[in-house]
Order: C-alpha cells, then structure tokens, then sequence
C-alpha cells in the first residue's frame, strides 16, 4: 500500500503545549482537534493511517531558532520530518539555513503573519538565496490567515513574482496555493511547477475554485497536509478521498510527491 504523508502538521514541546494552544484558538477563534503535543498528532497518525507527518515550527523572533532546533532534534523519526524556522529579520539567517542543512533537516517554515513579511519583499531575496544555495525547501504560509486581518502578504501575484526570481526554489505554498484566494489561484498559479498542499482548502470542497485548482494543476506538485492540530486528519483524508482522483493520482499526491520532494533535498 502506498505511503501516506502529511505536509503540514504543527505540534509543539509539552511544556509549552497548553499555553501555546490558548493562545493561538483565542486569536483564531477556533478550537483545535487536538492538543498540540505531539504524542497526540502520532496517535491520530494512526488512527487515520497517516504514515509520516512534517512538523512545521515558526520562530516568531530570531532567538527562537535555537530552541526549535534543539527539540527538532529530539522529535526527529522515521515518522516525523521536522521543518525548522528562521525569521528573516535574522542579521545571521543566511548562517542558520547553513546550519538547518548541516544539521540533515530538509528545509523551513515560514509565516508572513507570524514573522511580518511580504513574500516578494527584497528584504526576503537572501534567504531564498541561502536556501538555493544550500538547495532546502520552504514550506511558506500562503494567502490571508484566519487569526489576522486580509492582508495580502502573499497571494498568487507575489508567489509568482518570487518563483520568476528563483526557478529552482523548492517552494511548499500552503492550503492550496492561497488560503481564501483561490479564484486567483485557480487564474494566475493553476498550471504552473509550483508546490500546492491541500491543508485547510478540502474543507471548501462545495467552492469551485477548490476542485478547478486540482483539476487544473499538475498533479506531480500536488501535495496531501491537513494543518493537524486544527483539523482532524480522518476527516481530510475522506474529503481527499471525495475527489475520486484514481489510485495513481492518489498514490503521488497523498505521498509519493512528498517523498520524492523530502528525498530531492
């Protein structure tokens, strides 16, 4: 049976679980599936025959890189794939993407709402340049994010814009290309070799934007993520499952293109 990988998943240490996830429902005003530790995102895998899941950490100031390696580190498995975090007003970030490849980490998580950033700002070019260099990936929070006000800090024009600088940026767009843009997704980044994972988009199945977008898009650059702790792995896999893509379409976007994306890093 083909592997199952999902591409976007958040979970954090114990004793900061609680205190994270209060905050975080609060801002959002929504209340997670689970409790963020990770002991609980494992016991879900199995529940829902996930077999690997990526880890995404933010570091929402540069300091906190240190600690985020350091439990990275500790969780890393055959089944978990930790992305690290850099934020990119670190005067030192091109050093740390040195560190995050010589550490045998695949890549990064960014958020441009959590670390205040524009995608295409040019304050942004040398860390896609250290990551090229160092050739990771970026798995990068696209489109508005429920928690904060619409501001477009990276929506398909800006994505656009960076993968013309960067070709052979190994770019992760999130939720479908742009959370809550997706008639412009569907306009301006359906076709393209562009990185999509599906996290918080199946669950808009009844939009037509959503099935247009995976009609559209290549499905070598598909991706399966649910953004657990915030929906219920399960239940996204049964919306995937709606899609009635095929058995081969569904081997390559519910695993196979991330394997072959982690094991290209």
């Amino acid at each position: 049976m083909s592997v199952i990988i999902d591409f976007h998943t958040h979970a954090f240490p114990d004793a900061l679980a609680d205190k994270a996830m209060v905050v975080l429902e609060k801002n959002a005003c929504v209340k997670a599936v689970l409790d963020g530790r990770l002991s609980s995102l494992l016991k879900s895998m199995d529940r829902s025959g996930v077999d690997k899941s990526v880890v995404c950490s933010i570091a929402t100031k540069p300091a906190q890189f240190e600690p985020i390696i350091e439990w990275s580190r500790t969780i890393r498995t055959d089944r978990i794939i930790p992305l690290l975090s850099v934020h990119p007003s670190d005067p030192d970030c091109a050093e740390k993407i040195k560190i995050v490849k010589a550490e045998g980490f695949r890549g990064i998580k960014l958020h441009p709402y959590y670390q205040d950033f524009f995608i295409d700002d040019d304050n942004m070019l040398r860390l896609y340049e250290a990551v090229c260099r160092e050739n990771l990936l970026i798995a990068m929070h696209t489109g508005y994010d429920i928690a904060f006000k619409k501001i477009r800090r990276a929506d398909p024009a800006g994505i656009v814009r960076v993968m013309s600088r960067f070709p052979e940026l190994k770019l992760v767009t999130t939720h479908l290309g742009a959370w809550e843009q997706w008639p412009e997704v569907e306009s301006v980044l359906a076709g393209r070799p562009i990185y999509m994972e599906m996290s918080f988009s199946l669950e808009y199945l009844e939009t037509d934007p959503i099935r247009n977008i995976i009609g559209k898009h290549p499905k070598d650059y598909l991706l399966f993520g649910t953004d657990s702790p915030w929906t219920d792995q399960a239940k996204t896999l049964s919306l995937y499952r709606l899609l009635g893509l095929g058995a081969e379409t569904d081997a390559a976007v519910l695993g196979g293109n991330a394997q072959r994306l982690l094991d290209s890093v």
